[in-house]
């Protein structure tokens, strides 16, 4: 269901500022299956996902996780920040 994470400058902000990860997603994936997905996958409580259909075509999900799970952690592992 997860394509890749999105390494932009904003959205590396977002990690540190909302704890707050962002991922490309497969267009037909819905919220509770990416949290289900996403919780088993690093071991961490996702508190909301926003999804939206950027103007080419392609679908995002926004990843909050929950107070005491760190999303600085969960992007080190994925070697997405130093």
């Amino acid at each position: 269901m997860f394509i890749a994470p999105i390494r932009t400058e904003k959205m590396v902000q977002k990690i540190n500022t909302e704890n707050s990860l962002v991922f490309r997603v497969v267009l037909e994936a819905d919220k509770k299956a990416l949290k289900k997905e996403f919780e088993k996958i690093f071991n961490v409580k996702v508190k909301s996902i926003r999804t939206f259909i950027t103007s080419a075509g392609k679908k995002n999900a926004i990843i909050k996780l929950q107070k005491g799970f760190s999303a600085d952690d969960v992007a080190a592992k994925m070697k997405m920040v130093a």
